[in-house]
């Protein structure tokens, strides 16, 4: 019998654990490099009484300061790198608590301390700091590693307050993250929703095995799972809905504290996204829901009963496919897949998933889940928890492979001050290689059962990304617009709102609880304010260009690692356009529909055919 004990972080073999020597090779260089912050950031300190005077400001000064600010934000990443990923693998280790505090301890000493030098920055006369970055200029050269930066930080100069009112609303800041705090304090810990009893004994309801329960094949189970969750938070309603209407009054405030024309518009600005690519996407989504209705008859239909309910969607259509794949024979399977990207893409990854980008099983003390987090120095590391029967983590992993090669690429062809890219971009290059992955095993199998388990994976995915998200991005724009515009957001209208949401996107073949529209209440993510979009934006993009990159040649694969190796150079609009995807058409997101809709048809043959 197999031992299925969780093992000590010291009992996994080196050859499994991730290889950070790229960043320090022992405890004593990384103390070494945290020590070499505080001269690093008094180098940047001799200038600020230069800054002073922004008229006599010179060239050569200025430039020495930015110099001075990249070589400490670039030892404070690596340190700060190297301690978040030593925690994540071992959170039980006091050490790795001990190392990540000093390095906040060191990350918020450097960036209070040198808070003046952004707003200095833009106080010198724009017409100076535009003739030293200019390329053809005398200075356009050494200022090159700095040119994108400064034009950044230009660009939101209109919206940047006073020296003094900024200071003010950075004083307000750990404060206005009490709505955030508090949701999740209430929500993952306070809040007792009790135990549901199950075949294997009485498992406690929490946040996280909510989503476990809802899996069960017992219907009965997931009903009481359903209303013995929400019906805690029915008890709850008022006070989430108060910490949710702070959120949004706040996020109204900051916009026209700073002269924007809504809470939105300046979630996008920095991304210089306009609102109407926003617009676009719930616009052409809302026309395109006829394969969401579609997939609800087909699930209906699969689990025969006489009405769908909302606890019912998560049910799985196909039970796992019981198939044995070890983390060598997925890398090769990922291989394989990702062939249409070329050598360079493919031996680079390969090279990285074996020897030491990667953290692969679990131990005691690990983080859950994964994730890739590359610096610009370093390897693009991976974390995450592998299991050699559950075929989802082989799309994991080529998922964060994505992100660590569009990572890899970003770091060696751009500058430190803009090589790290945008959430709006991350999305795209792990999609795209689940994509690729998602073909290739499509295409080599001959198991109906695995043809019908791939399809059903990826059209739940596809809607939990595609729809789910963009339902969600819409409700964030409908409840920050009704208090723009007068509306005193209560408990009443904000289920109302959400309920005309849920009813529009499951269509006619869900019926709702009365308790359904208290979903609205328990999104995290509503606590990042209109950053839900992207998901949904990034599936759209990343459907497009893996599409272009298969069905075309050498100039569509080359457009594809333009984007790439952009990073933080352009905007995401601009890099995704050299690509070959315009995300400020509705034409890629009408693209992913009429995808999702030839998945769904696919599914129902599958299942027919089982």
């Amino acid at each position: 019998m197999k031992d299925s004990t969780i093992p000590l972080r010291s009992e996994v073999a080196q050859s499994d654990q991730w290889n950070l020597s790229k960043l320090f090779s022992s405890d004593a260089e990384w103390n070494k490099a945290l020590k070499e912050i505080t001269p690093a950031k008094d180098a940047i300190l001799k200038y600020q009484d230069a800054f002073a005077s922004p008229e006599t400001l010179t060239a050569e000064t200025t430039l020495a300061c930015l110099q001075a600010v990249e070589a400490a934000e670039i030892k404070l990443e690596k340190v700060q790198h190297y301690a978040f990923l030593m925690k994540s693998a071992d959170e039980s280790d006091p050490k790795n608590i001990e190392r990540v505090s000093l390095a906040m301890m060191a990350g918020t000493a450097l960036a209070s301390e040198t808070s003046w030098f952004v707003p200095a920055l833009l106080n010198i006369p724009e017409k100076n700091i535009l003739s030293w970055i200019e390329p053809s200029g005398a200075t356009g050269t050494a200022f090159a590693p700095y040119r994108v930066f400064i034009e950044k930080l230009l660009r939101l100069k209109a919206h940047t307050l006073s020296e003094k009112e900024e200071k003010i609303l950075s004083l307000l800041g750990e404060s206005e993250a009490v709505a955030k705090r508090s949701f999740s304090t209430l929500t993952n810990v306070d809040l007792r929703f009790g135990t549901i009893e199950t075949p294997e004994g009485p498992k406690e309801l929490t946040q996280s095995s909510y989503s476990q329960l809802l899996l069960n094949p017992d219907r009965k189970i997931r009903q009481q799972t359903y209303m013995q969750l929400y019906g805690t938070f029915d008890t709850y309603k008022n006070t989430i809905a108060s910490l949710y209407t702070g959120q949004v009054q706040q996020n109204i405030a900051h916009a026209r504290i700073r002269g924007y024309n809504s809470a939105r518009e300046q979630a996008l600005y920095p991304d210089k996204v306009p609102t109407e690519v926003y617009d676009n996407l719930i616009h052409t989504i809302r026309k395109n829901l006829a394969p969401l209705h579609h997939f609800y008859t087909i699930l209906q239909k699969s689990l025969g009963v006489d009405e769908l309910r909302h606890y019912d969607v998560y049910v799985p259509l196909v039970s796992e496919v019981q198939r044995h794949t070890t983390y060598t024979e997925a890398v090769d399977m990922i291989t394989e897949a990702l062939q249409p990207l070329g050598s360079e893409y493919v031996t680079t990854l390969r090279n990285g998933l074996l020897g030491g980008w990667v953290d692969r099983y679990e131990n005691k003390g690990k983080r859950s889940g994964a994730f890739s987090s590359g610096g610009f120095e370093g390897d693009p590391y991976i974390l995450v928890n592998y299991k050699e029967d559950v075929i989802r983590n082989v799309f994991t992993l080529a998922h964060e492979g994505g992100h660590s090669m569009h990572s890899w690429y970003s770091s060696r062809n751009n500058p430190f001050l803009s090589y790290d890219y945008t959430i709006f971009e991350a999305e795209v290059a792990s999609t795209f290689n689940e994509e690729l992955l998602f073909r290739y095993m499509l295409k080599n199998t001959s198991d109906p059962k695995m043809r019908a388990y791939l399809l059903s994976v990826k059209v739940t995915d596809t809607l939990a990304t595609l729809y789910r998200q963009t339902m969600f991005a819409e409700y964030e724009h409908i409840t920050h617009k009704l208090v723009e515009e007068g509306t005193p957001l209560t408990i009443d209208n904000l289920r109302s709102e959400y309920r005309k949401l849920l009813t529009a996107y499951f269509g006619p073949a869900m019926h709702f609880e009365e308790c359904s529209d208290l979903e609205g209440l328990r999104i995290p993510h509503f606590y990042n304010s209109f950053y839900v979009y992207k998901y949904a934006t990034g599936i759209s993009a990343s459907l497009a260009l893996a599409e272009r990159v298969v069905s075309g040649g050498k100039a569509e694969r080359d457009d594809y690692f333009k984007f790439l190796t952009s990073g933080g150079s352009r905007y995401p609009l601009e890099s995704l356009k050299i690509a070959g995807v315009d995300m400020a058409s509705p034409a890629p997101i009408e693209a992913a529909c009429k995808h999702f809709a030839h998945l769904v048809t696919e599914l129902e043959q599958a299942l027919t055919a089982l």
